[in-house]
């Protein structure tokens, strides 16, 4: 399982040129998921989330989370994290977890943050083709991965 962390002003999803999600401070997640991923990735990962200090302390140090700020996360579902170009420049997605069991394990992420975490989080369309609009903050972009 691999997330990117951006941290957002504001981020929205848009399908059909219709928002269907839409953020103001927070996370966007890109969120893929590879052959072998199981509910125990997704606690570890949510975990992670949920508790990674990337907002600004009173210091202007990297020190607080987004339990820490009350922000909110919109969660997108990015099976292209695990393209593969290793043998040619078009992208083999082979490793990518298979749509029906990835849908399953994206949505319980969001459960998670939601219920346990009490995190506000937002999803996207899996499966359809979304616009994603963001303004990130710093930048500060962070790639987590399982164990």
């Amino acid at each position: 399982m691999k997330v990117v962390v951006q941290r957002v002003k504001e981020a929205n999803c848009t399908v059909d040129k219709k928002v269907i999600s839409s953020i103001n401070n927070g996370y966007l997640l890109l969120v893929g998921f590879t052959q072998n991923d199981s509910i125990e990735e997704v606690k570890y990962l949510a975990k992670k989330i949920a508790n990674l200090r990337i907002f600004e302390d009173q210091e202007g140090k990297l020190n607080k989370s987004i339990l820490d700020m009350n922000y909110e996360i919109l969660s997108i579902s990015q099976f292209t994290l695990y393209g593969d170009t290793s043998k040619g420049n078009r992208p083999s997605f082979t490793k990518a977890l298979e749509p029906k069991k990835a849908l399953n394990l994206y949505l319980e992420l969001s459960n998670i943050l939601n219920k346990d975490f009490n995190i506000k989080t937002l999803n996207g369309a899996f499966g359809k083709h979304m616009d994603i609009s963001l303004t990130n903050d710093g930048p500060v972009t962070i790639i987590l991965e399982s164990k």
